[in-house]
């Protein structure tokens, strides 16, 4: 029944996450909030609230490993498995597209949070930090799309939104906000209360759990949105996502985590997992820089490292 529990409470997460998008995206719209803010801010925190729900309750809960070992887990699986996966049912064509400086700046949010690892402690210091950088690379994204809808000729067409529904009635939006914020907190205590409950009768730890089967639960949104765009031939939705998704899991998660209460650093995260994620961020330099497309060699490459990785930590 633990893992049936654990499972509930995953599905309620992911449940609970796309209704809170809708109900947020819409009410955001209705309100007159441009799309683009929506997309930059709402959009972006409501398909991270099941991480965010699980670190905050790790903590509350005195599980610390679990909070980080879900982020780290979460950025690697996203690269290796989210990427890996779609390129081996279609090519994905990155060559084509231009997400330089988004990657600069993910790999500036990777070293900066392990950099910050290794004062040992997240501090609310710690957690103001990863946030303050989150905040200068939101206000310069949105500086940017200004700056090239001033440079347009003629306007250009509305952002589509993810969730977006003009039609929607009011009644509709509150149920999506209300089936959200119950179920989110409800699915993060159901998640994390039978995952450490599993860690304890199979003699792993709850940074071990973090890393793989909380990681992986929680990276199924972005896996399932990198499937679609792949077979919709869309490569710089699905390179977006995951650059996006590892941007804002070490600096938003994290960072608000932190302010909720110290989160401590497990030695074996210094030694390992940080620079496995490290590395599977820096995997990613021939297909921004050099044109390179991820083909079904590539994904199946990518899958298997993901799944040695796996297997290395749990043994």
């Amino acid at each position: 029944m633990v893992w049936a529990f654990a499972a509930l409470g995953l599905v309620i997460l992911l449940l609970a996450g796309d209704a809170l998008v809708k109900g947020a995206v819409n009410l955001s719209l209705r309100v007159g909030v441009p799309a683009l803010i929506v997309s930059l801010t709402i959009v972006a925190f409501g398909t991270s609230a099941p991480e965010l729900l699980i670190s905050v309750n790790a903590i509350l809960m005195d599980k610390p490993g679990l909070a980080l070992g879900n982020v780290i887990g979460s950025n690697v699986a996203n690269v290796l498995l989210v990427l890996g996966v779609p390129a081996i049912l279609s090519v994905l064509h990155t060559g084509e597209c231009e997400t330089r400086k988004t990657y600069i700046f993910m790999l500036i949010a990777s070293v900066l949070f392990i950099a910050l690892a290794f004062f040992g402690t997240f501090t609310f210091w710690s957690g103001l930090i990863l946030l303050a950088a989150l905040a200068y690379m939101l206000f310069d994204a949105a500086r940017d799309a200004r700056r090239h809808r001033r440079a347009e000729r003629a306007a250009p067409p509305e952002e589509e939104v993810e969730g977006a529904d003009p039609d929607m009635p009011w009644w509709r939006i509150i149920v999506f906000l209300l089936l959200g914020l119950i179920g989110l907190p409800l699915g993060a205590d159901l998640l994390v209360d039978n995952a450490s409950i599993i860690a304890r009768q199979y003699g792993v730890s709850d940074a071990v759990i973090g890393l793989t089967l909380v990681a992986l639960g929680t990276s199924l949104p972005e896996l399932a949105t990198t499937v679609m765009a792949a077979l919709r031939r869309q490569a710089d939705v699905a390179l977006g996502n995951v650059i996006g998704s590892n941007m804002f899991n070490l600096l938003a998660i994290i960072g608000i985590t932190s302010l909720v209460g110290p989160i401590p650093v497990d030695a074996a995260f210094l030694r390992f997992d940080l620079w496995v994620m490290l590395a599977a961020s820096l995997i990613l330099i021939p297909f921004v820089f050099f044109g390179a497309n991820i083909g079904r060699v590539w994904g199946v490459l990518l899958t298997a490292a993901y799944l040695a990785y796996v297997t290395f930590i749990l043994i």
